[in-house]
């Protein structure tokens, strides 16, 4: 029966997505979500999400964890947080360039305080450069608010972008490509509008 197939291959990619997904508590409420990036203990998650020089992650298992602001970027909506565990598996990833108008996504976040929630959608309009709206990735996918900082992932579960905004009832995500510019620009420290705190 293919539409069980599919509706089970979907419910894996969210364990998956699950599994490198995490909450992102500021002043002790929740803020958003993040996705682990770096073995070791680096994290992904929006610039307006982590808005202080510190955070905590709480893990899929429970695990709550204090984390440290690395790097900031608030033009790309991106932050790095550190956090101390040598456990962690990064997320699968893709680049998004490579996405076409019509396939599917999966979101995976915690909208309105509901954790580890998933969404579906499909490609509105894959990125085609790191400079404005064509730098974005476009999804007609639902999302609100904790869902920011969150995984946007194709159906092989691989992470394409970090959920960011909605805009005209789209959602926007920043695409792989540009966290991973960001992500080696905090590590040399340097460039990008990144910010060491």
């Amino acid at each position: 029966m293919p539409g069980a197939e599919v509706e089970s291959a979907l419910a894996e990619v969210a364990e998956r997505l699950a599994r490198a997904t995490v909450q992102v508590r500021s002043g002790g409420r929740s803020a958003g979500a993040g996705v682990v990036w770096l073995r070791g203990g680096g994290v992904i998650t929006n610039a307006h999400v982590a808005t202080g020089p510190a955070a905590e992650v709480v893990l899929a298992d429970g695990r709550a964890l204090a984390a440290r602001l690395i790097a900031r970027d608030p033009r790309r909506d991106l932050a790095l947080l550190e956090v101390r565990a040598d456990d962690l598996e990064p997320a699968l990833r893709v680049d998004a360039r490579g996405l076409r108008p019509g396939e599917l996504v999966v979101a995976l976040g915690h909208p309105l305080g509901v954790a580890y929630a998933a969404a579906l959608g499909i490609v509105h309009r894959a990125p085609t450069s790191a400079r404005g709206p064509a730098g974005w990735l476009h999804a007609d996918i639902r999302l609100a608010p904790g869902n920011s900082g969150g995984p946007l992932a194709d159906t092989a579960g691989r992470v394409v972008g970090i959920n960011a905004m909605i805009v005209g009832g789209l959602g926007i995500a920043v695409p792989t490509h540009v966290v991973e510019a960001f992500v080696r620009a905090a590590g040399d420290g340097r460039g990008g509008g990144a910010r060491a705190a």
